[in-house]
């Protein structure tokens, strides 16, 4: 539950940090956004939407552990431990995205410049940009490999641990308890990634920016909405 307070603060924090401008948006005819506010809404998405990440990979975590070690949880996850990954989560995503806002806010814009998007979205506003970007390329590039593949890779790995020690003792009980323990955490990773994955899919394969923005609405409003409602089923 310590996890899970983490994840829902940063669930509603992430969703607030795009919707309330989006939903204002659509009922006015000034769809515009001030620079300094662009920045700092950059800013924040980075920051949750990497905390997000590796939260889930920090739980993922856990759950190995309650599985595979049932005995020694107690012993392994303490309060010390608990807390520490949880403030490097913070430092880590906080410390993303400072560097992503300070490499942007060097580059120029020349015009009057619009968003094809319903928030600023950092790689259409490296688009925007009339400077060199190829030092933001860069750092996005390395980002989304350390940040982005790494706890995806230790998510996987718990899950295979999980299910390898589920297979070693094949049994009704043994399966029901594991789902019980596991199954809210496996199907937020699933919509996570799931509706990454399909931003991914659907940015690259058309021209049209309408795919993608769906795509985004699902991560940044309905996952977070959805998320609350797992865990609730759960407890």
């Amino acid at each position: 539950y310590f996890f899970l307070s983490h994840l829902a603060f940063t669930d509603v924090s992430f969703a607030s940090v795009t919707v309330p401008k989006m939903l204002r948006d659509m009922h006015s005819k000034d769809k515009f956004i001030p620079y300094g506010g662009c920045i700092l809404q950059m800013y924040f998405f980075i920051v949750f939407c990497c905390l997000d990440n590796l939260l889930l990979a920090v739980m993922a975590y856990d759950r190995y552990v309650a599985i595979c070690h049932p005995l020694h949880y107690t012993t392994i996850m303490k309060e010390g431990l608990c807390v520490l990954l949880v403030a490097g989560s913070w430092l880590v995503s906080c410390g993303t995205a400072l560097l992503h806002t300070l490499l942007l806010a060097q580059l120029s814009f020349c015009a009057d410049n619009i968003i094809p998007h319903f928030f600023c979205d950092l790689p259409l506003l490296l688009k925007l940009s009339c400077s060199n970007t190829s030092v933001n390329d860069l750092v996005i590039f390395t980002a989304v490999a350390v940040l982005g593949i790494i706890p995806l890779s230790g998510i996987i790995a718990s899950y295979g641990r999980i299910g390898a020690s589920i297979l070693r003792v094949p049994s009704t009980t043994g399966l029901r308890k594991a789902l019980s323990t596991c199954g809210s955490h496996l199907s937020v990773v699933s919509l996570f990634y799931g509706t990454i994955i399909a931003l991914y899919f659907s940015s690259s394969s058309s021209d049209s920016n309408d795919k993608a923005m769906i795509a985004s609405l699902m991560y940044t409003a309905v996952t977070p909405m959805l998320n609350p409602l797992i865990y609730s089923l759960r407890n």
